[in-house]
């Protein structure tokens, strides 16, 4: 087997960098999420204004500079495995949560007009685990 310096091999061949991230589960991706809030865990951070008022359309498209969904979308990795921008209808399909998921981590009447992100990597890594009194209360009094 002969060595080459990967200079060389362009010369007769196409070479293409592989992917350099793994696929990554639901569960990895949102726990990569909380660990990145946590980076930083007093920054200020934006909440979305009024995101259950929204009609679906515009909840799609809302956003807010530097959300708790900003710091996700400016991690090169989470781009790589598919976030495409830092909007509450990406984080919602990217992350897989439902609406009532999203909204406890990025609407303001939870906590006003700003959060520090340790508030907010709590938020997200609930999601994970789960709040089992109050999704037992949400399923007997909400329907």
């Amino acid at each position: 087997m002969k060595h080459q310096t990967l200079e060389q091999l362009q010369t007769v061949a196409t070479v293409e960098p592989s992917a350099t991230y793994p696929t990554m589960s639901r569960t990895q991706r949102i726990e990569r999420w909380a660990k990145l809030l946590e980076q930083n865990p007093r920054r200020c951070l934006g909440a979305l204004s009024g995101t259950e008022y929204l009609s679906p359309e515009a909840r799609a498209v809302a956003r807010g500079a530097g959300s708790p969904i900003t710091v996700a979308y400016e991690d090169p990795v989470l781009r790589a495995m598919g976030l495409k921008d830092d909007t509450y209808g990406e984080a919602k399909r990217f992350f897989e949560l439902s609406d009532w998921q999203l909204h406890n981590i990025v609407c303001h009447c939870h906590v006003g007009a700003t959060m520090q992100a340790r508030w907010a990597a709590a938020r997200v890594r609930r999601t994970i685990t789960g709040n089992r009194l109050l999704a037992w209360l949400r399923a007997r009094f909400v329907h």
